[in-house]
């Protein structure tokens, strides 16, 4: 269907706007343009934060957020979530509202992992603060007032990525089990060269040089299953996955190939593509009303 008229409007006043030079300046300017995309808050059962001690001692923030009708006391289903933002970018306070709607929506309390960003800390370390959250969630589930049996990850773009990852750790390492993955548009291969990439290169608010730059950050010049999911060698045995993916979006292509191997696996998939949608849509809902497709198909 067409581009939602409401983000064409918005990205036909994006052109000519000088784009950030500095890692520093596009952090800001991410933080501070995602957030007035944002629209109304969310209704809260409560937020809280925790802290997760990580194997070099570092000290990893984790926010739950727990669904307006987790209130009756009772052990809640839950997802460890992982922020995008191409390694580099985005931080939890960015994902509070995005977070808390995920929350209502699936009626899991989400757990948001402020994991160490890229380049100062490139690949391995993200995805270990993520692997090392999700299994210090399942050994604190009873206090966290979690059903470790039914303990879900996910993550939009990069932190799609290492939802898909941690699966796979989990997976390979013998770690907590994993009842679902939700991947929100997730950046899966650093090849670049699907039929998305070239379609949708630039002018359709996420670029594949900006995909390059965060790819460069995170991984350097290394290829590693873990950093590229799309390119493990076998991807059976993996917990059921929601995979959504974006109509206008480089990443669209790579997102619904791994769906496919998935199925080819032996694993149960249900892959969707949001209409008229561009890549960070779930910011978007100050937006356009039509933003609300993500969060109806999270729900499951």
């Amino acid at each position: 269907m067409p581009l939602d008229k409401r983000i064409a409007e918005f990205l036909a006043s994006l052109a000519g706007t000088p784009a950030p030079v500095s890692l520093t300046d596009m952090r800001m300017a991410t933080e501070t343009g995602l957030r007035q995309l944002q629209g109304k808050g969310e209704m809260s059962g409560g937020i809280k934060d925790y802290i997760v001690v990580a194997d070099d001692g570092h000290r990893i923030m984790l926010r739950a957020y727990k669904p307006v009708a987790a209130n009756d006391g009772s052990a809640r289903p839950a997802m460890l979530f992982a922020h995008g933002g191409g390694w580099c970018l985005g931080s939890l306070a960015l994902y509070d509202q995005p977070c808390q709607a995920l929350a209502n929506a699936t009626g899991r309390i989400i757990l948001s992992v402020d994991y160490r960003l890229a380049p100062e800390y490139p690949f391995p370390r993200p995805l270990e603060d993520v692997y090392q959250a999700l299994c210090w969630v399942y050994e604190q589930a009873h206090r966290l007032g979690i059903d470790a049996s039914r303990l879900a990850v996910g993550g939009d773009s990069a932190g799609g990525n290492m939802a898909a990852a941690t699966a796979l750790l989990a997976r390979d390492r013998g770690g907590p089990h994993i009842e679902h993955q939700l991947l929100l548009y997730p950046a899966l291969s650093r090849d670049m060269a699907t039929e998305s990439y070239c379609e949708y290169a630039e002018g359709y608010f996420l670029t594949r040089d900006a995909m390059a730059f965060c790819w460069d950050n995170y991984l350097g010049l290394r290829r590693h299953p873990y950093a590229e999911p799309l390119h493990a060698v076998s991807l059976s045995g993996l917990p059921p996955a929601t995979i959504l993916s974006c109509e206008y979006d480089p990443l669209r292509d790579e997102a619904e190939d791994y769906g496919q191997r998935l199925q080819k696996a032996g694993v149960k998939v249900r892959s969707e593509r949001l209409q008229g949608m561009v890549h960070a849509c779930i910011h978007m809902s100050g937006l356009t009303p039509a933003t609300g497709q993500l969060f109806e198909l999270a729900r499951g």
